[in-house]
């Protein structure tokens, strides 16, 4: 039977509207991306169109020229100035001293038995993020960072175990893609990308949703903003900013109850499950997606038969599906992954009482690329781990292996 406070969860309802809480009352360790020193020649790779169309006029130019440059770097990947031709030499010539076209350097190149590939990006002063290429049979997807560190502190993550370092520009984010995109082999494109690597993508909103801007304009790279997908743990005052950009929601959920969330990720107790769920609600019903609720299964802790009844009933009044996400284990974590057995029976449990649920396809586990195993490059950053301790390995549970496993 459901309890009193999940029927709450489930039941309560409050009308849509930006709430008016920032997120500069919680703790902050790091100086805003926006207030870093900018002085000098400014990145084209971190200025919107609307950004470049003024910083265009305010040169004397007429606004139209920005679209001409769009075209030039995001479609024609031209960034030699001399080459673009429609432009006459002197604005070309002014050109030169206005923008810079550097990107991220990759300290590190790594390829997984599954074909997933992880890169570590110099983002300077000695600080790097990580960003993952995840492929399927119908899709390359991008797996991207947005800060370096985190301030969440999610007890599972590997990210969260080190401290937030800074926020990143809407460039370097810009640069991830840029740099991945290029190192695919020709013919290949990135089809998805999902702000699920490295940081909270709500803890640095304005350089997120700049990058989304540049990434999905027409006259640029006219990345497709229904395959954007922009995770958070939970930052319900930001959360509107989602819906406003016409991306996709994912919510790092991964509790049952307040009380199980909370021993997990300290971000519950300033927003808890009943404020969370208002907000999910509130986005299915205003764009009429699904929430995507993703829930880590750690052993004896969240991958019970019981805490698949409790996710099932705090969950069911949304538009949503689930994806549950076997743990993944890195150097000084406290949790451990399910066996198998528990793994499948918790989805089929989900499956049997309604659920849209789906068993996350375990990624680049073997280069530490899965999900909650990013992390900046330090002396003993782990490069490969013995994966051969699960027999779903990085696959799905198929129909025989569920048939080996006694499920249906």
């Amino acid at each position: 039977m459901m309890n009193q406070r999940n029927q709450d969860l489930s039941e309560k309802l409050v009308p849509w509207a930006p709430a008016q809480m920032t997120f500069s009352d919680y703790m902050s360790t790091a100086l805003p991306a926006e207030k870093l020193d900018r002085s000098g020649p400014q990145s084209f790779f971190g200025l919107t169109m609307l950004d470049l169309e003024k910083f265009i006029q305010h040169h004397g130019k007429e606004k139209y020229r920005a679209q001409q440059l769009y075209k030039w770097v995001y479609e024609k990947k031209v960034t030699d100035f001399d080459l673009m031709s429609n432009l006459s030499k002197s604005f070309r010539d002014e050109l030169k001293s206005l923008f810079t076209f550097e990107l991220p350097k990759v300290l590190t190149h790594l390829k997984s038995v599954d074909g997933t590939q992880k890169f570590l990006f110099d983002m300077g002063d000695g600080q790097s993020v990580e960003a993952v290429l995840i492929p399927s049979d119908d899709r390359m997807t991008l797996c991207i960072s947005s800060e370096i560190g985190c301030n969440m502190a999610c007890r599972f993550c590997f990210t969260g175990k080190q401290k937030l370092k800074r926020r990143l520009r809407p460039e370097e984010i810009v640069g991830q893609f840029l740099q991945s995109q290029a190192l695919l082999p020709e013919g290949w494109r990135i089809t998805n990308i999902v702000f699920m690597g490295m940081g909270e993508p709500l803890d640095n909103p304005e350089s997120v949703f700049k990058t989304i801007e540049i990434l999905s304009n027409d006259w640029g790279i006219n990345f497709s903003r229904r395959k954007i997908t922009v995770s958070t743990s939970g930052i319900v005052p930001e959360m509107w900013r989602i819906a406003a950009s016409k991306t996709r929601l994912a919510v790092s959920l991964n509790g049952y109850s307040d009380e199980s969330r909370s021993k997990i990720m300290p971000i519950n107790k300033r927003w808890d499950l009943l404020e969370l769920l208002n907000e999910c609600r509130k986005y299915n019903q205003q764009t009429k997606d699904l929430v995507t609720f993703e829930y880590v299964l750690l052993k004896g802790i969240t991958d019970q038969i019981s805490h698949a009844k409790e996710l099932y009933n705090i969950t069911r009044g949304i538009g949503c599906k689930i994806n549950i996400i076997p743990f993944n284990e890195h150097p000084g974590s406290e949790f451990a992954r399910p066996d198998d057995v528990t793994i499948a029976a918790f989805q089929q449990e989900l499956m049997r009482l309604g659920a849209h649920v789906l068993l996350r396809r375990t990624m680049g586990r073997d280069i530490f690329a899965a999900c909650g195993q990013l992390t900046s490059a330090y002396k003993e950053h782990p490069g490969q781990m013995d994966i051969s301790n699960s027999a779903l390995g990085g696959k799905h549970v198929t129909d025989s292996r569920r048939r080996e496993l006694g499920l249906r």
